[in-house]
């Protein structure tokens, strides 16, 4: 992947042709400067009279599909058996990994694949497409969020849509990438020819975080102006909103969509799915990143929190909601704060142990760790220790963000040890997830390519801001 070293983006005619994208208004190519004003959007104001009536209802249907496709789940003839590791620097450096495991499956490895300065500025999120996805996003203090081919590791072009620093970015699904910013909106583009499908307002400030709903229909977000706001992606509107009291920096989804976690400082409260307060957890130490986590031996879910304290601690989810989680076990080994934590359940060779699920952790030490979460037994009476399986260490490169991406499936496709390309499906793999995201705006209002929704909710005035 050849270094990215200009502020304007170059996309070759070969390369443009292979992606179609050039001429699209919101992919910047060929020496486009970023353009300084919009054209009108269509207004459409969400005034959210029924939502406080209607918050749990919204989740109903998204809970009951998701929770079908979490009980079918992948099997592990399509998990994948390698992965890729991707992840961002305060010195605007992208790194690439690819991980492995032995023939026997009782060891990883880490590669690097690429390193490259990436932005102009320091990256501040990364994102992979998933189920096998090729687009790869990052974001910086530039403004601009780049896409990749992270299949033929090169640069697609630049989306200038934002007019300040991003602050995260996430693929609902294959065929959709959501961006956030440091203006306060948050943005849906179409993967297809990278266009502006949705234009969120509603934040004053900064937006910290974004979380999409396991079903992808619709999102969580909080900021500055210490709000949590819930959005309909599939009509492009705000609704519901709460005041927290505080900002909330990280948001972040339970696998099922059953409930959801909202970091600040060191406060961990979880929420159920009506924007109720469940359980507020006081941690030890300052909080960085969240994530929920099947377990791979037993029922349930674990909680996985990065903090100053130099780990990932791994709490208890109980099957009884009231009962309050606690810290089971602990990942260790970094010598500075974890930044980030995500996780990728993927298949392994041995009969005996067919698939694992994985965590990749980093920190401002420069290292990148892999954690088998196999090894956290279904029951335990004291607080187990895990060790990295699997390092790589970049030589004191501050981390910023992290994403990790399916790598090569191996299933009943295979032929002489090699996977049957299925070219059509390559050229436009992403054809149900569109058809499946158009079937489920026919009973929605028609609706222009790019829209601003200015959130009027309860509790809020039009224009008042909230006081810090």
């Amino acid at each position: 992947m050849a270094p990215s070293v200009h502020k304007k983006i170059k996309v070759s005619a070969k390369e443009a042709k292979s992606v179609k994208v050039l001429g699209h208004k919101t992919l910047q190519v060929k020496e486009a400067a970023k353009p300084t004003s919009k054209p009108a959007p269509a207004t459409v104001s969400a005034k959210g009279k029924e939502r406080a009536s209607t918050q749990a209802p919204l989740l109903k249907a998204y809970k009951a599909k998701s929770a079908v496709r979490s009980e079918a789940g992948p099997s592990s003839g399509s998990l994948p058996r390698t992965f890729k590791v991707v992840v961002g620097s305060y010195e605007k450096l992208l790194y690439g990994l690819e991980g492995s495991t032995s023939a026997e499956g009782s060891s990883f490895q880490l590669k690097p694949i690429f390193i490259f300065p990436a932005h102009i500025s320091s990256v501040r999120a990364v994102a992979a497409s998933p189920q096998g996805g090729k687009w790869l996003a990052t974001g910086s203090g530039d403004e601009i969020v780049k896409v990749w081919d992270l299949r033929r590791q090169k640069e697609v072009g630049g989306l200038m849509h934002h007019e300040g620093s991003i602050t995260h970015l996430e693929f609902p699904s294959r065929s959709h990438l959501l961006s956030a910013s440091e203006d306060g909106t948050l943005c849906l583009f179409h993967a297809r020819d990278w266009g502006v499908l949705r234009s969120l307002k509603g934040h004053k400030g900064r937006v910290n975080s974004v979380a999409v709903h396991p079903s992808g229909k619709v999102a969580l977000s909080v900021g500055k102006d210490r709000t949590l706001r819930m959005w309909d992606l599939m009509r492009g509107k705000g609704s519901a909103s709460t005041k927290l009291g505080k900002e909330g920096e990280v948001v972040r989804w339970s696998t099922d969509g059953s409930q959801f976690v909202v970091l600040s400082q060191s406060t961990i409260d979880i929420y159920t799915t009506d924007m109720k307060l469940r359980h507020i957890i006081h941690h030890p130490s300052r909080l960085h990143d969240v994530k929920f986590c099947k377990r791979v031996n037993g029922e349930g879910e674990v909680l996985l929190v990065a903090a100053e304290d130099k780990k990932v601690s791994i709490y208890d989810l109980p099957s009884d909601p009231e009962t309050t989680p606690s810290i089971i076990a602990e990942m260790i080994g970094h010598s500075n704060r974890v930044k980030a934590v995500e996780t990728l359940k993927i298949a392994l060779p041995s009969p005996g142990k067919p698939s694992t699920t994985i965590a990749s952790t980093i920190s401002s030490d420069g290292k990148v760790y892999i954690y088998d979460l196999s090894a956290l037994p279904a029951t335990m009476e004291e607080k187990l220790q895990l060790s990295p399986v699997a390092e790589y260490d970049t030589k004191g490169t501050r981390l910023t963000c992290l994403a990790l991406a399916d790598g090569e499936v191996l299933d009943g496709a295979a032929v002489n040890g090699k996977r049957k390309r299925n070219k059509e499906h390559d050229a436009d793999e992403s054809e149900a997830d569109d058809e499946e995201w158009d079937a489920q705006q026919q009973d929605g209002a028609a609706f222009e390519d790019e829209q601003e929704i200015e959130g009027e909710y309860e509790g809020e005035s039009a224009s008042g801001s909230d006081e810090e």
